[in-house]
């Protein structure tokens, strides 16, 4: 019991860390904070919005691995299937000319990896823990 507060304490401690620096990043090429949006070159303005909502739902996720909460699993999910649905976006975008990044993409990878794992992390240690709980 004691090894899965610790990983629930670690895994929102570096979530929060996560969601706190894509919130800055991304909100700063959306207001162009600190002309940070000409730094970031040919950048795609709907993946920059999908990572500005995720990181309001990390927040959220956050929230959910300190109360231990089953609804964790979900917002996550939504995270998950918002950078799923932004990626697939972007390769069409992609296809069919559209200026970018190439870390645009790496990035996209990144995130949608760490995002799945965060998800996976949280259904074995909150959701299926309070699923178990309830039948004994």
């Amino acid at each position: 019991m004691k090894a899965r507060k610790i990983i629930n304490t670690v895994s929102a401690i570096t979530l929060a860390l996560f969601a706190l620096l894509t919130l800055y990043l991304s909100s700063a090429v959306i207001f162009d904070w600190f002309g940070i949006r000409a730094k970031e070159g040919n950048y795609v303005l709907f993946i920059v919005w999908s990572n500005f909502i995720c990181s309001i739902l990390y927040l959220f996720a956050v929230y959910g691995f300190i109360k231990r909460a089953k609804w964790t699993f979900w917002v996550l999910l939504t995270a998950l299937v918002i950078l799923v649905v932004a990626f697939v976006t972007l390769k069409f975008y992609i296809n069919n000319g559209g200026i970018h990044e190439a870390k645009t993409i790496k990035a996209m990878i990144f995130r949608i990896s760490l995002t799945f794992t965060y998800t996976l992390l949280t259904y074995f240690t909150i959701k299926k823990t309070k699923i178990h709980e309830l039948t004994k």
